[in-house]
């Protein structure tokens, strides 16, 4: 049987990019300076002396494919993989790094932490791993209590910052420092990163260039008889080619529907197909950047046509409206008016909004309907798509956009009509409309953008935002 859409395809991406050279010179910031860092552990430090924090304990855990849970780490000391760090709130005293109590075998470069007096390796440990007993959360855990009573802070108030996977660090070290009162409060990060510094924003900038190169590699190889894996692969091998860190932070979706927000599985592209290259997470230094492409394929639909019509006028509209001041629930209105005129939308409120993943209208279950969908290249590899996906037409969030910050860090802020905050100098989003109909049509078209002092700077101008045509010649 033939397990495979198209035989050794992949073999011939080297040909495929062979002349390829993006349009435009990219720029590569240089990592953030020392200072930079200062600043921010002397604005951290303020804010949890306010908080009456005696100091703060910022866990970050491992997710796989080596990769941390969270940013809280890199945006204090520049560190990029798993650890804990224990910042007292006196200016006088050390931070100090506890780490390497995962199985990844990352090591610097990238990553000498900055700031940090100690690095303590605790080592991963156990029967089936190293033959020796232990569990390296609890030996964690064990020498940060260690350490904070060394340092004076066995009865203290110290605020915990971490995710999912700090429960159970958390919960360790709440029994072995009982006299501490640990207070969860991320909020201490988080805010500070609500507006970016210059030398932030030039990383977000370097981000949204290497989306534009790798999508100038995309355009440059897709064409009938192209599968999604050469597509993916010549975004991703352009991409990092120039810098990035990360080649897996983005979807691709293709089909003749105009489906997004997929991964590739050997897709043969075709006349009549609609692609969509949903860029979410490229890298630059640990700072990212997000946009949203469609390609088509030869003829499309005149309905898929209406579509990618009011995405694209959506868009441009609540650009209009960027500068310092503007009212987030504007710039979202604005965007779905293109849709409310053609009669796709009622309302441009998220509460009322359908959207492609939503429960139904109570808040319960939605069960996904099951049919029978054809899929040739699928089909090929001896599977079947036997669900309808997504379950409802709309858009695939009931909003217009979200803050851009650092890898694996979380939207400090959504572009919503329920989010009634201004925009300030600094702030860095993206704005991406997006309507899917099952079987029938979709887009997911978006910038990205920084507010400046007199209005804003589309960072991923070097590619329009208008669909891309490949003509087929039929």
């Amino acid at each position: 049987m033939n397990t495979h859409a198209t035989p050794a395809a992949g073999y011939r991406i080297g040909s495929l990019l062979s002349d390829f050279q993006p349009d435009f010179e990219f720029s590569a910031p240089l990592p953030l300076p020392l200072e930079e860092f200062e600043e921010r552990l002397r604005r951290i430090r303020r804010q949890a002396v306010e908080a009456g924090h005696d100091a703060m304990i910022v866990h970050a855990g491992s997710v796989g494919w080596f990769h941390v849970s969270n940013a809280y780490l890199r945006y204090i000391c520049d560190w990029m993989r798993e650890g804990v760090l224990i910042v007292p709130t006196d200016s006088d005293k050390p931070l100090t790094l506890l780490s390497f109590f995962t199985q990844s075998v990352l090591l610097p470069p990238g990553g000498e932490p900055l700031l940090v007096d100690e690095i303590w390796q605790i080592g991963p440990i156990g029967r089936e791993y190293a033959d020796r007993p232990g569990d390296s959360v609890i030996k964690t855990a064990e020498k940060c209590a260690e350490i904070l009573a060394r340092s004076g802070l066995a009865n203290a108030q110290i605020a915990q910052i971490g995710d999912r996977t700090s429960l159970t660090f958390w919960a360790a070290l709440n029994a072995l420092a009982p006299k501490c009162k640990f207070v969860a409060d991320n909020g201490i990060l988080d805010r500070l990163q609500k507006v970016r510094s210059a030398r932030e924003i030039a990383m977000h900038r370097a981000a949204a260039q290497l989306i534009s190169i790798g999508t100038q590699a995309a355009y440059h190889v897709a064409k009938p008889g192209v599968t999604d894996h050469e597509i993916f692969a010549a975004f991703t091998a352009a991409q990092m080619a120039f810098g990035g860190e990360t080649g897996d932070g983005y979807q691709i979706g293709i089909n003749e529907f105009g489906t997004h927000c997929g991964k590739p599985y050997g897709h043969v592209v075709r006349p009549g197909d609609l692609i969509n290259l949903y860029i979410s997470n490229v890298t630059w230094r640990g700072y990212t950047a997000q946009t949203a492409r469609m390609i088509a394929i030869g003829e499309i639909t005149s309905h898929q046509e209406e579509v990618l019509a009011a995405c694209t006028e959506g868009v441009k509209r609540a650009e209009k409206l960027i500068k310092p001041g503007a009212l987030m629930r504007d710039i979202n209105n604005a965007a779905f008016e293109p849709m409310i005129a053609r009669g796709m939308l009622n309302s441009p409120e998220a509460r009322t909004m359908p959207y492609n993943w939503a429960p139904e209208d109570d808040g319960s279950a939605r069960l996904i309907p099951r049919q029978y969908v054809k899929d040739i290249d699928w089909e090929a590899q001896g599977r079947k798509l036997m669900h309808v996906y997504p379950a409802t037409h709309g858009p695939h969030n009931p909003n217009l956009g979200h803050s851009v910050g650092m890898a694996g860090g979380q939207n400090s802020f959504n572009i919503s009509s329920h989010n009634y905050d201004r925009l300030e100098e600094g702030m860095v989003f993206v704005l991406h409309t997006q309507w899917l109909e099952p079987l029938a049509a979709g887009c997911n078209i978006g910038d990205c953008y920084v507010v400046t002092a007199d209005g804003f700077e589309n960072l991923s101008r070097h590619t329009p935002l208008e669909t891309h045509r490949i003509r087929t010649g039929a």
